[in-house]
């Protein structure tokens, strides 16, 4: 199994590392990114370890998500292997998850 990382969650992850580069520093930006990717590892092995994404469940394609630090690591099995689908800031208000119109945010 591998893992899949797709244009929106790359995206919202590129728009972390940016913010807290210039907010903070290069390397707290990549400390975050690194554990961000390092935390997605064990689903290679364990793809159900991941808690059941409740706000997702309406679109029925078994959404799950991680929590690394501030944020929701969702996801999804696909054929392929694992669909990183999202980075969620959960220090944002959660119905903001289903916005059709949410672009990347930090």
């Amino acid at each position: 199994m591998k893992i899949i990382w797709s244009d929106f969650a790359s995206e919202t992850l590129g728009v972390i590392y940016k913010y807290y580069k210039e907010a903070v520093s290069k390397n707290v930006a990549h400390k975050i990114k690194s554990s961000i990717f390092s935390a997605t590892e064990q689903l290679i092995k364990h793809p159900d370890s991941g808690q059941i994404e409740k706000s997702l469940e309406q679109l029925k394609e078994g959404h799950r998500y991680l929590v690394e630090d501030n944020y929701k690591i969702v996801y999804k099995q696909v054929k392929e292997g694992i669909l990183i689908t999202d980075v969620f800031d959960t220090r944002q208000n959660p119905k903001k998850m289903n916005d059709k119109k949410r672009k990347p945010s930090r």
